[in-house]
């Protein structure tokens, strides 16, 4: 309103208002003007889409919105037909007579909190919205007076409606014919018409909003339990938990109602062989034929969460999500950072899951795009590249030649050096499974001995810890080719130092938790493996930290305590 003074913005504001509160007693019909000025509010208001309730432009102008009878009663009456007088001067050929009302709905769900919310949802709001994408959907004309804007609207009403609870959650989303309905937007047919409406919030920008926010609306249930013990965790990769959290009302459901959560928790297997039934994961994957790249983050962002639940990922690769084609387009060097994020999270969660998926990910010829990112500018993405890494390399030796092949093992020997602390970490992680299931890559992985060492000795992580003394464990774990340089590099030195530095800890009975998180445990069982090897043995002997672990037979942490006297077992030995 091109103004930030609340009098002013109150008063231009209640201008567009009047036109329709005045109608608010005649529920026959609904007038032309009266459509007209809530499409002009509402597309007001729309700008203020990314703000907080607290803004003052919603205080404003939550008094203004339509009551939730006077609402309901708009949705209700059929729209005019075309040739009735006066509609055409009041609204443009581009615009829905139903638009501003859906708009201003939106705006009340999102913006009056949870008594708006349940009031409209008794009202029956829900199912009425779902009523008018079904004749959306299903007619040639435009009988129900949404235009492409109204219907994303309406699809984020939906959305809000769905923080009402477990009763309309199931309502809307748990039934099979309400997950075909809406996902009958995402067809070619309708995204070719948006993308053809010559029209305002048609073109390439309309396919993405319509597309986000039916992604919004699916997405729901995953944000909403995203923080449920056992379940996978919308957080869990650096980005796409957050973009499928930004404005999302199942990301505060979660802090409102754990109840709720709870009931979604149940409802989540059935959901899931909902979205198989109708096949979302296949529908999904061909909007990527719809849209650029640079518009797709928050469409990657649900592919990758769908990928954490395996029925998901299953039906995600048999409809080709590694087909080599789509991802190097995905892993294109040009593609937002969100985007190259989720594509790698995708690559790192399926190879995490089982090694049956290795097939497809070798089929979808990664490894060059992966070598190029453990050197990228980016640290996450850097990041990323390790764990995915790592994870191809948890299951079976399966890509071990590979990795030998395009030379990977150097750059990740070198990122146990990055100034990214969780770069660091992930290189870890990938060179101790590049190590544990054969002795193939051991020469390569020599030069990563004093690397190891050193991450032991300075100020890390302890996680980054423990995955460097387990990496060097499974440096000794398939022959004893490496022990000379586990010794003369100090790295058999530098575990027991990290010993020493947390036996206190171990040997005090009131800091168990504080033991159970270090790195000890993992510290103590290299070491033992280590004592396979006479060269070892010999080295472990002699130290003058060895005390340390016969002491650490006494801890109250019996796993400590059975790892130490193993070791002291093995050490005796010739």
């Amino acid at each position: 309103m091109l103004t930030t003074n609340p009098k002013k913005q109150l008063s231009r504001l209640s201008v567009l208002a009047h036109h329709f509160s005045s109608e608010e007693r005649t529920k026959s019909s609904f007038k032309p003007h009266c459509a007209s000025a809530m499409l002009a509010l509402a597309s007001i208001l729309s700008l203020e889409s990314s703000i907080s309730t607290e803004s003052s432009i919603s205080e404003i102008a939550m008094p203004l919105i339509p009551r939730t009878a006077t609402v309901c009663d708009h949705l209700k009456i059929q729209p005019i037909e075309e040739n009735e007088a006066g509609l055409n001067c009041m609204l443009s050929y581009w615009h829905g007579l139903r638009d501003g009302c859906v708009g201003l709905l939106e705006c009340r769900l999102k913006w009056g909190g949870p008594l708006a919310v349940q009031q409209l949802c008794a009202s029956g709001i829900p199912q009425l919205l779902i009523n008018m994408l079904a004749v959306e959907v299903e007619s040639e004309k435009d009988l129900v007076g949404l235009s492409p804007v109204g219907v994303v609207w309406t699809i984020s009403s939906i959305c809000h409606c769905l923080s009402a609870g477990a009763l309309v959650f199931r309502h809307i989303l748990v039934k099979s014919e309400h997950i075909r309905l809406i996902c009958d937007l995402l067809s070619d047919i309708y995204l070719k018409l948006v993308r053809s409406w010559r029209g305002p919030f048609g073109g390439k920008d309309g396919v993405r909003d319509i597309v986000n926010a039916i992604i919004d609306l699916l997405a729901f249930p995953f944000v909403a339990i995203q923080n449920v013990p056992g379940l996978p965790s919308a957080t869990a990769s650096v980005n796409s938990g957050f973009l499928l959290n930004v404005g999302s009302p199942g990301g505060r459901i979660c802090m409102e109602d754990i109840e709720t959560v709870r009931a979604f928790e149940t409802n989540t297997k059935i959901y899931i062989q909902i979205l198989l039934e109708v096949g979302v994961p296949g529908i999904i994957l061909r909007c990527l034929e719809h849209m650029e790249l640079k518009y797709c983050s928050k469409l990657i962002a649900f592919i990758a969460k769908m990928t954490c639940h395996r029925p998901l990922a299953v039906e995600l690769l048999r409809k080709g999500l590694l087909d080599p084609f789509r991802m190097r387009r995905l892993l294109d060097s040009s593609n937002p950072r969100e985007v190259t994020l989720d594509a790698l999270m995708i690559v790192s969660d399926l190879a995490r899951m089982d090694k049956i998926f290795y097939e497809n990910i070798s089929r979808a010829d990664l490894l060059e795009p992966l070598k190029e990112f453990l050197t990228h500018e980016d640290p996450n993405v850097r990041a990323k590249a390790c764990s995915a890494l790592g994870n191809m390399c948890r299951h079976s030796s399966y890509f071990y030649s590979s990795l030998a092949t395009h030379r990977i093992i150097s750059l990740l020997i070198d990122r146990c050096a990055d100034p990214d602390k969780r770069t660091r970490k992930f290189a870890c992680f990938a060179i101790g499974n590049a190590a544990y299931h054969n002795d193939v890559l051991y020469e390569d992985l020599r030069r990563s001995i004093p690397q190891l060492a050193n991450l032991l000795l300075s100020s890390e992580e302890d996680k980054t810890k423990a995955n460097a003394a387990g990496a060097l464990s499974n440096l000794v774990r398939n022959s004893k080719k490496l022990c000379e340089d586990i010794i003369s590099k100090g790295a058999l030195q530098a575990l027991l130092k990290l010993v020493a530095d947390y036996s206190m800890v171990a040997l005090n009975p009131s800091k168990r938790d504080a033991v159970s998180e270090s790195p000890l445990k993992i510290a103590l069982f290299s070491l033992a493996k280590m004592c396979t090897h006479p060269p070892c043995r010999q080295y472990l002997r002699s130290s003058e930290l060895f005390p340390v672990l016969a002491r650490l037979r006494q801890s109250p942490e019996s796993t400590i305590a059975n790892y130490a006297n193993v070791i002291i077992s093995k050490a005796s030995e010739p």
